[in-house]
């Protein structure tokens, strides 16, 4: 996979934890790692490689490690809004975006706000890129 097919499926991951609880995590990883495979058998593509899954998996859990330092990081760079109040989609490109410029080295803050933005086109409503480029242009 390649860098942004890899980091749409770590804010597809992240974007479970809206509707789970955190100890569930590990259990909603088994399901979305099987509805990847199936999906790649759908498409008649490779199977996901372990180190594609690996990757997604290990980012994922240290995004969700420091949910709380990265809401509590969006909250204080947002004017006017919280998490709470946002698109569960914004939010999820949010953290991971957040996470990347914060404690992901390998990761340009250019790159990461791009990628977002992208993914907020991808699967956001028509503000969300206009939006996550706002609050993550604070970051940078």
């Amino acid at each position: 996979m390649s860098r942004r097919e890899l980091r749409e499926q770590i804010f597809k991951y992240i974007f479970r934890v809206e509707f789970n609880d955190r100890e569930e995590m590990p259990e909603q990883g088994e399901l979305f790692f099987e509805m990847l495979k199936m999906e790649a058998q759908e498409r008649e593509q490779q199977e996901i490689r372990d180190e594609d899954a690996a990757y997604i998996s290990d980012k994922s859990s240290k995004i969700i490690e420091k949910l709380d330092e990265i809401d509590a990081m969006i909250n204080k760079q947002a004017k006017g809004w919280t998490t709470q109040r946002m698109g569960k989609v914004d939010l999820a490109i949010l953290r991971l975006a957040v996470y990347e410029i914060t404690f992901d080295e390998d990761v340009p803050t250019g790159v990461a706000i791009n990628e977002a933005v992208e993914l907020a086109k991808k699967f956001g409503q028509e503000e969300s890129s206009g939006f996550v480029n706002g609050v993550l242009a604070k970051f940078a």
